[in-house]
């Protein structure tokens, strides 16, 4: 395996490392509502190396927070969907830009923001589809439950967004000036 690919499984494997004590311990829960520094290794990862490994990194991330918050139950896999989806959003936005104009998206930075926004869209969305989906399979459901909360969680899903690029793009642009495997 050529040095290249263990370095970059290292990085990954950190950064998913890194998920679950940003997502449970550096975390303040308003409500329904769990502002944390979860998302900064999806991004991170996203920017440095694109989808693939930003999906893996949320995945791996949340499958343990899962594991060690609820155990495993008929729902853990739905939800590893939503923290992809912003992996996804984020590393497909970065893959997309050094495609087509050979830039790379924390150098953008507006659009760097942009794209971070879209992702927490996405992964709002994700995260009221699956709860909804968790609701109606264990039997809880009740409208209220559901999306009672909803805008409030979008909007602090875009100001989480917005914290969380304003932490990533400084943070990727310093690995990337000690050679971390990049995109």
């Amino acid at each position: 395996m050529p040095k290249r690919n263990v370095k970059r499984m290292c990085y990954a494997a950190l950064l998913s490392a890194m998920y679950l004590p940003l997502s449970l311990y550096a975390a303040v829960q308003v409500g329904n509502v769990r502002i944390s520094f979860g998302s900064l290794p999806v991004v991170a990862a996203a920017l440095l190396f694109g989808p693939v490994d930003a999906v893996i990194v949320a995945m791996v991330g949340e499958f343990f927070k899962q594991l060690l918050t609820y155990g495993v139950t008929y729902t853990t896999v739905l939800y590893l969907i939503p923290p992809a989806l912003r992996g996804l959003v984020v590393g497909l936005g970065a893959l997309a830009l050094l495609s087509l104009r050979g830039q790379r998206l924390e150098e953008r930075r507006v659009l760097c923001y942009a794209v971070c926004i879209v992702a927490a869209v996405c992964t709002t969305l994700g995260n009221t589809l699956v709860n909804w989906l968790d609701s109606v399979l264990m039997g809880y459901y009740f409208p209220g439950l559901i999306l009672g909360d909803f805008v409030w969680r979008l909007i602090v899903g875009m100001i989480n967004a917005v914290v969380m690029s304003s932490l990533a793009i400084p943070l990727v642009k310093a690995l990337r000036q000690r050679n971390a495997v990049s995109l």
